[in-house]
C-alpha cells in the first residue's frame, strides 16, 4: 500500500518532459510527403485516385477496386518524396 501511495505521489516528471518534447517535434517525412501531393503531377493521380473512388462507392455491388490508382498515386508521391527527404537526414 505504501509503495502504490508513493508511485501516485511522486510519479514521474520525465514522462511529462518527453510528452511535450514529442508534440513539438513534425515528422519531416509528413511535411514532405504534404508538399509533393500538391505537385503538378501527383495532383493528376490523385483526381484519377478519387474519380475512382467515387465511381466504386456509387456503385452497389462492383468487383472494381482502385488499387491501381492507388499504387500510381502513391508511386508518384513517394518518387516525389524520395529526392527531397535525404536532404533534410541528418
Amino acid at each position: 500500500m505504501v509503495f502504490e501511495n508513493k508511485m501516485i505521489t511522486y510519479g514521474e516528471p520525465d514522462d511529462e518532459e518527453e510528452e511535450e518534447e514529442e508534440e513539438d517535434m513534425v515528422d519531416p517525412l509528413e511535411t514532405i510527403r504534404a508538399k509533393c501531393e500538391e505537385t503538378e503531377h501527383c495532383v493528376h493521380y490523385k483526381e484519377r485516385l478519387e474519380t475512382c473512388e467515387a465511381r466504386v462507392s456509387g456503385r452497389s455491388s462492383t468487383m472494381e477496386d482502385c488499387t491501381e490508382e492507388l499504387f500510381d498515386f502513391l508511386h508518384a508521391r513517394d518518387h516525389c518524396v524520395a529526392h527531397k527527404l535525404f536532404h533534410k537526414v541528418k
